[in-house]
């Protein structure tokens, strides 16, 4: 074995165990940050809009899978580096691990509401990796004094040290998978969801119209599945929040500051209403909106128990990570009832969605309404705060825009000549949807059947019989509000305020 490859195999093996550990440590005694979560995002946070508008319109939910893929690449080449380093001069590698420790240590610092157990796991992970690539060194792959100049890893000494980088390496993958289950059981035991029994609500949801589901096979269903909802926040590492401790302070320009815990906001009258929530970064035709049955307290009752003082305009949210969103006073007091939901579709709220608590707020992008694991509700104004993603170029009212899209036929399909059933949905929260209209093949715009509507905040289905000949054909769509506007036909991207245009389908008929 050449003396470099041996060198890159125990910056990978050392640095490796020690990445594990300090993520062990981190699960045992700070479950909502650790070394590898702070560092990745630390990175998040600082990337431009634009990169972030572009992982999320090329990956979608699985933006994170991707971003953690990624870290795990980069940590990998820089072990590597490290190793190399050690083995050209003494101390170098150790010197690079010790860089990284301080970032580590830099990083955590930086997440919202870190304790002082949270240091302890990266000062562990960079002892740990020093520790063990200057063992290694020592052992294996440094010149003895009488051979001077003269590579040990011969024979026996070989086969040992293969022996203990296979070791090594294992002892990382369990530690690793042991700080994953850890953290998964602590976030189970801690915020107790599985022993929440939801109050039935004081004000419940219409039934389901007859009517409202089409039964067009390949539509999206009426009612997202809390499994199928999409997910998209800055997040790295969902939040274990626990429900027996969680509090819901409201602060700023009020006249008596509130604090809520969990079963006090369980106690509340409780609205249930379905409303469909959409992110600012979907593509025109996305799959980033869903509509799901909330159950929830009115913010509006909360802020007036705290008493907003004139002049303010905003209220700035706050999740137990750190984030922030900016939602205009108006949206959270009118009558379209924002709530602090607390149940998804007949359940306590998923925690990828935000248990304990998070606000739903009908009409509005969820980057300025929607926060999740919420912590904090902060009476202010636009001109005195902001919230996360304003400064990095967003708008920062961010009303949902009338949107429409085909689920069938599909981009690529090939049906048969004659009559096909195309189908989609079209929403408009906050307006309502009063038309669906299709056109094929820059033909004339046809009415398109519509379902019947659950309320004006959430998504409808709609179909339209085609008759299509063999050939090419382009199928597009527009939707037309609750107040007769239709929807633009003028493209634009997610960034600023959402995106417009009409969704276009080709497909061929055979």
């Amino acid at each position: 074995m050449a003396q470099r490859g041996g060198w890159i195999a125990a910056g990978l093996v050392c640095v490796g165990v020690g990445v594990a550990a300090g993520e062990l440590v981190a699960a045992v005694t700070s479950p909502t940050v650790s070394p590898v979560s702070a560092v990745g995002q630390s990175v998040i946070d600082g990337m431009p809009s634009g990169v972030k508008d572009w992982a999320i319109g090329l990956f979608g939910t699985g933006d994170k899978s991707v971003f953690l893929a990624s870290m795990i690449l980069v940590i990998a080449l820089l072990a590597a580096t490290v190793g190399v380093l050690e083995g050209r001069r003494r101390g170098f590698g150790l010197a690079g691990i010790g860089v990284f420790g301080v970032l580590g240590i830099a990083a955590v610092a930086t997440r919202a509401g870190v304790t002082s157990m949270a240091f302890l796991a990266p000062v562990v992970a960079a002892a740990v990796a020093g520790m063990l690539l200057a063992w290694v060194g020592r052992r294996f792959l440094r010149p003895a004094a009488a051979t001077l100049h003269q590579p040990t890893l011969d024979g026996p000494t070989r086969r040992s040290f293969v022996r203990t980088m296979g070791v090594g390496a294992g002892v990382a993958v369990v530690a690793a998978g042991a700080s994953v289950l850890i953290r998964r059981a602590a976030v189970v035991v801690v915020d107790l969801r599985a022993r929440v029994r939801l109050p039935s609500p004081a004000i419940a949801a219409p039934p389901v119209p007859a009517g409202a589901v089409l039964g067009v096979p390949g539509v999206t269903e009426l009612i997202t599945p809390a499994d199928a909802f999409y997910r998209i926040d800055t997040a790295l590492v969902v939040p274990a929040v626990n429900s027996g401790t969680w509090q819901l302070r409201v602060t700023g320009r009020v006249d008596r500051e509130v604090t809520l815990d969990f079963a006090q906001l369980l106690a509340k009258p409780m609205v249930e209403k379905y409303v469909t929530i959409g992110c600012v970064s979907n593509e025109v035709g996305g799959d980033l909106v869903g509509n799901a049955r909330w159950l929830g307290w009115p913010v509006r009752e909360l802020l007036a128990l705290a008493g907003v003082q004139p002049g303010a305009d905003m209220v700035l949210s706050r999740s137990t990570d750190g984030f922030t969103a900016g939602t205009p006073l108006a949206a959270l007091t009118d009558a379209r009832e924002a709530i602090i939901a607390v149940g998804m579709n007949g359940g306590p709220l998923p925690l990828e969605h935000g248990y304990p608590a998070r606000l739903i707020v009908p009409g509005l992008y969820g980057y300025v309404s929607a926060t999740k694991w919420l912590a904090e509700l902060k009476v202010t104004t636009f001109a005195a705060d902001q919230g996360y993603w304003s400064p990095r170029g967003w708008s920062a009212l961010g009303p949902i825009k009338t949107a429409s899209r085909i689920d069938v036929p599909r981009r690529g399909d090939t049906p048969g000549a004659g009559t096909i059933m195309a189908g989609g949905v079209a929403w408009a929260p906050e307006r309502g949807i009063s038309g669906v209209q299709v056109q094929l093949d820059d033909g004339p715009w046809q009415d398109a059947v519509l379902a019947a509507a659950l309320n004006k905040d959430t998504w409808v289905q709609w179909k339209a019989p085609l008759a299509v000949a063999a050939g090419r054909h382009v199928l597009a769509v527009r939707a037309i509000d609750g107040a007769g506007a239709v929807q633009t036909s003028v493209p634009a991207p997610p960034a600023p305020d959402g995106a417009t245009g009409h969704h276009t389908v080709e497909f061929t008929v055979g």
